[in-house]
């Protein structure tokens, strides 16, 4: 993990948990972004760790046809226990802690009924591959995004193109002419 981005997901968390609470989707969306950056510089997987468990997390708070399972209540209780649970782990520099409440959240799933268990799973796959598509955005490898992230490069790839996101063409620049003229008004004021 790196040392300067610890702040970052403590907050990161601490907010995701009160977002969660208040179901503010928005703010979960924006917080699950915040630590791409960093993920795609440094290939730091507690941060894509991060990213994709709020973001799981704001679009099954978005879908409020969840809470018509009766499993959903315990299911939500320890997400938000978790969260807390890898915040304090963070703080206290117990980063295996950390990396085990954030695991727990994902494998809750499992003890669910088949049908939510289904779904939740389901999520957490669509979030992990939102996120390698954001990271592959950022111009890390399609194929060592794809391993980091621990989906196939045709899973993201196939993402991808849907999204357009390999389609941006990064050499175009402005028109010689409004360039000459932008760079005069610079000058002119």
């Amino acid at each position: 993990m790196i040392e300067r981005e610890v702040d970052n997901l403590i907050y990161i968390l601490k907010n995701a948990k009160k977002a969660i609470n208040e179901e503010d989707i928005i703010l979960l969306k924006e917080l699950s972004n915040r630590t791409i950056h960093t993920a795609s510089m440094y290939k730091d997987v507690d941060s894509v760790m991060v990213a994709i468990t709020i973001y799981a997390l704001s679009k099954l708070v978005e879908r409020k046809k969840y809470e018509q399972y009766k499993d959903w209540d315990s299911f939500f209780r320890l997400c938000l226990k978790n969260i807390e649970s890898a915040s304090q782990a963070l703080k206290q520099n117990r980063i295996r802690d950390f990396r085990e409440s954030l695991i727990e959240i994902r494998t809750a799933a499992n003890k669910l009924s088949p049908h939510l268990k289904k779904y939740i799973q389901d999520i957490f796959r669509k979030a992990s591959i939102n996120k390698a598509s954001r990271i592959y955005e950022h111009g890390t490898s399609l194929g060592e995004t794809a391993n980091l992230l621990g989906i196939s490069s045709w899973e993201l790839a196939e993402y991808s193109g849907m999204t357009g996101i390999g389609d941006v063409d990064l050499s175009i620049t402005m028109p010689i002419k409004e360039r000459i003229k932008f760079t005069r008004d610079l000058f002119e004021k």
